[in-house]
């Protein structure tokens, strides 16, 4: 049997590391993500596949077992602590998993063999080009504003920041790096580019709460809406701290011109 580092799993997982220029913590538990009671009513914290905490994103590789009988892997002769047998226990948790994970605020992607260049028993035929180009499909999200984020946030990454939990749930994408803070806005493409513009402006002014020098904000959006965030002049954008990036077609991040 292969191990876990020679896994589909771990290969879909590397995959994914890719795509999002982070690496998953595998194997993560979470506080709130718990079995069923055991001897003495103790709950184990059960794990997930792999998390991104920079991303905010959970994702579970299921492989056949999880969607179909495999008395190999379901031992039907043998109960659980949850009273059935691990076949019908795998499925109460990846419930639970399914829901629990959007719950507290994470997003959560279910990749299974079918999804990439997979055999007719689910063991993938690793053709890292075309599952690559499966993965970025099943990573990406529905609307443009999502596409702006993601990218952002991979950037973000790369340059050394770490992506943190908003202290304005309204906050799009908050960061740390040292001693710095990032608030940003995003927006996607959008027909009344001048009206969302001022609209993103006027939500980074609400959340101006802090006079710390070191807290700056920035406005990343699409090129197509670069002209009218920068309606607003640098002088101004320097007096409140305000930083815009632009996110391309090709989900590259340039900084406009900067007022530091």
């Amino acid at each position: 049997m292969a191990s876990r580092d020679d896994s589909d799993e771990a290969y879909a997982v590397g995959l994914c590391n890719q795509i999002l220029g982070e690496q998953a913590l595998t194997q993560h538990k979470f506080d709130w993500l718990l079995g069923d009671p055991g001897a003495g009513g103790r709950r184990v914290r059960l794990p997930v596949d792999a998390y991104w905490p920079g991303h905010r994103l959970v994702v579970e590789y299921r492989e056949l077992q999880h969607d179909q009988p495999v008395p190999h892997f379901d031992k039907p002769d043998r109960l659980t602590v949850s009273g059935v047998h691990r076949g019908e226990q795998r499925a109460l948790y990846d419930a639970r998993r399914d829901t629990e994970i959007p719950a507290h605020g994470l997003r959560l992607i279910v990749v299974r063999p079918a999804d990439l260049d997979a055999d007719g028993r689910g063991r993938l035929r690793r053709s890292q080009e075309a599952d690559l180009a499966a993965l970025r499909t099943i990573l990406a999200r529905g609307s443009d504003e999502d596409r702006v984020t993601d990218a952002f946030r991979t950037w973000l990454l790369a340059e050394g920041w770490t992506p943190v939990e908003p202290t304005d749930r309204w906050t799009d994408v908050e960061a740390v790096r040292g001693d710095e803070r990032l608030i940003c806005e995003a927006k996607g493409r959008t027909s009344e580019k001048g009206i969302d513009a001022d609209i993103a402006y006027g939500q980074l002014l609400r959340r101006m709460t802090s006079q710390d020098s070191r807290t700056r904000y920035a406005l990343v959006v699409p090129s197509s809406s670069v002209k009218a965030v920068e309606r607003v002049p640098l002088h101004v954008r320097a007096l409140l701290r305000i930083d815009v990036y632009e996110v391309t077609d090709e989900d590259r991040v340039r900084p406009l011109q900067s007022w530091t």
